[in-house]
């Protein structure tokens, strides 16, 4: 190569690249194993996976193209898979759409009641079957 075009490039040559639109998350910082509460602060699980739109996971992005955008919070069985490594098959996962996300901080925050969530049976058979059984368990403290 000649020495023009192995010219090297100073810092204050490079620009940043462009920022997408919208809200940009680090989905290991601010999502993954986070508990979701419902509107009325009920726990109801906490996220396990993330489902994307966009290309295959082995596909490259093509140059332009918009960036992947989250369309689900995924939840379900993967303590076992995170024991023994795998994946859970992806019929057993419970998804909560992105737009009934309300909120994202130290919770994740949805708009809407737990009842309504499948993900939220997990929870509602503990309250049910082992806490309110539990002396103590089927009120509040006074």
């Amino acid at each position: 190569m000649s020495a023009e075009k192995r010219r090297k490039i100073e810092p204050s040559e490079i620009r940043p690249a462009p920022r997408p639109a919208g809200l940009v998350l680090d989905a290991q910082l601010h999502l993954l194993d986070r508990q979701v509460l419902d509107v009325d602060g009920v726990p109801v699980t906490t996220v396990d996976d993330l489902e994307l739109s966009g290309p295959a996971p082995d596909e490259p992005i093509p140059e332009g193209a918009a960036p992947p955008s989250i369309t689900a919070l995924l939840t379900g069985p993967v303590l076992g898979t995170r024991i023994f490594g795998g994946r859970p098959p992806s019929n057993r996962l419970i998804r909560i759409p992105w737009d009934v996300v309300s909120g994202v901080d130290t919770v994740i925050t949805v708009g809407v009641r737990s009842d309504s969530l499948e993900a939220s049976w997990v929870e509602r058979w503990l309250r049910n079957h082992v806490i309110g059984r539990i002396p103590g368990g089927s009120h509040d403290p006074d």
